[in-house]
């Protein structure tokens, strides 16, 4: 590269910015692939340089804790911070949402149902995909960064006093899980839509005792710590299961489905699982999305228009669909169903960003956050289903903590090519060790190597345009969460 390079002249001139975003910025300044307009629900850095400084503090302050891949499984050091902050995450009642795949689509769903109802939502899920403040939400819409600072502010010297009591600080998620619960209460919110981080029992967002607990597909991921048995991470995950709750299951393995199950009778907890007393009835592939009959707790709902791609997303509606019902006490205290009007209102105007989400035409390019293999098939299909593309090139960038290999070979059938890349993430698998197992997978001649994520960008979009195919060939960028946040920002979508 020379080095006159304007990516590079930028780089140079950020000096006082975070060297990770300060790549990413400067290249969506130079990329010739920038997108459409910014998503709403998916927010840049703030305009103002004061606030932008006040969260650059707050995420350089988290930045010094454990990361979320570090663990020591316990939730005795979250549950001092909410006894010091007057048990916050107490004040309101929760849907909590565990499983492997498909949770925050199904969070943003339950969110938006609830929203509909008119009850006011606080909403707090990971990762995010470009901004910290994604992860929590009130009324639908990430908090403003001033509010996420002052939340932080309001609570950094009970941290800090925790701190100084346990054997290990508080953890970045764990201070995250504080902050989420301390600004619901100060809200104040209806209820709490709350997804875990990893596994369930010792998850930080585990001292809630929701009325209402949501398993999705449970597959296999995190296997070093939850098990390697879906059966064995059932274990974990049916720890967010209290006494008295709803319990709403998404199609399960006979073997995790045997352990939630058994659970769930252990603490006297009522249980609907889909396939039995709720779930799809019909689903067709419609203009920007699908259209779907679903079968809830009290009846069929009716021409459900939901705006997003893929089979696996249905499930999670009809998931979300049981859930809000099971919240309302929809089949037992409430024979009638919940207004269908207000359900289709809700589903129309779901959104979920970086889940098989367009961001470019001509030729499309299209980002999904699939990290492990099952999230990988499901994709793959929807893919399939949802896009008629002539020609697909894909653009990988994976965590060196997942199955690569399984997710490569799900992505394998679809992808005419692949374009290996590497994130900025310290977790980055590195881009010539990703290579290799993709060549192993695909073949020499399917693989091309750009490290970093703007040029692999330029040349899977180059590849989709070749041999006239413009029109008819597309790329899926995909891999990590990690990934698709980088390219949303390059592709000039926040």
């Amino acid at each position: 590269m020379s080095d006159t390079d304007p990516f590079d002249e930028i780089i140079d001139a950020e000096t006082d910015r975070d060297p990770d975003l300060a790549v990413i910025e400067a290249g969506s300044r130079t990329l010739r692939t920038q997108g459409g307009a910014p998503s709403a629900d998916v927010p840049g850095r703030p305009t103002d340089p004061e606030v932008d400084k006040a969260l650059r503090t707050v995420e350089a302050d988290l930045a010094t804790r454990w990361g979320e891949t570090k663990l020591e499984p316990s939730v005795s050091r979250i549950a001092a911070l909410m006894d010091v902050l007057g048990e916050p995450q107490r004040a309101y009642p929760s849907i909590h949402i565990t499983g492997t795949n498909g949770k925050t689509s199904t969070a943003r769903m339950i969110e938006a149902l609830l929203g509909a109802f008119d009850l006011r939502t606080g909403r707090y899920t990971s990762p995010h995909v470009q901004s910290i403040t994604e992860r929590i939400s009130l009324d639908g819409a990430p908090i403003p960064a001033e509010r996420f600072v002052e939340t932080y502010d309001d609570i950094k010297a009970y941290v800090e006093m925790v701190d100084a009591q346990q054997e290990f600080r508080l953890s970045f998620f764990e201070v995250l899980t504080g902050m989420a619960y301390a600004a619901f209460a100060d809200a104040p919110v209806d209820v709490a839509v709350v997804e875990v981080g990893m596994g369930g029992s010792w998850d930080a967002t585990n001292v809630i005792d929701a009325d209402v607990a949501v398993v999705t597909p449970i597959d296999l991921d995190h296997t070093d710590r939850l098990g390697e048995t879906p059966g064995e991470i059932a274990v974990e995950k049916g720890g967010i299961i209290k006494q008295d709750a709803t319990v709403i299951l998404a199609q399960q393995p006979v073997d995790a489905a045997q352990v939630l199950l058994k659970k769930a009778v252990e603490v006297d907890a009522t249980v609907a699982r889909e396939g039995l007393e709720f779930g799809v009835v019909s689903r067709t592939v419609a203009v920007g999305g699908q259209m779907l009959t679903l079968r809830g707790l009290g009846g069929e709902y009716e021409e459900i228009f939901l705006p997003l791609h893929g089979g696996y997303q249905a499930h999670n509606a009809a998931v979300a669909l049981a859930a809000v019902e099971a919240f309302f006490g929809v089949g037992t205290q409430r024979p009638e169903p919940l207004d269908t009007d207000t359900v289709r209102k809700a589903f129309a105007a779901v959104t979920s960003p970086g889940r098989l989400e367009i961001v470019r035409r001509s030729p499309t390019v299209v980002l999904d956050a699939a990290h492990n293999p099952a999230g990988a098939r499901a994709t793959a299909e929807g893919v399939g289903e949802a896009f008629d593309f002539s020609r697909l090139i894909g653009v990988v960038g994976a965590s060196g903590d997942k199955n690569v290999r399984g997710l490569l070979e799900a992505f394998e059938p679809i992808f005419a090519e692949v374009v290996i890349t590497q994130n900025s993430s310290q977790r980055a698998m590195d881009v010539d060790e990703l290579a290799a197992i993709a060549v192993e997978v695909f073949g020499d001649d399917r693989v091309q190597v750009e490290p970093r994520l703007d040029d692999a960008l330029e040349a899977a979009i180059t590849l989709a345009e070749e041999d006239g195919e413009y029109s008819g060939a597309g790329v899926l960028v995909t891999g990590s969460v990690i990934t698709v946040g980088e390219a949303r920002l390059l592709l000039g979508r926040g």
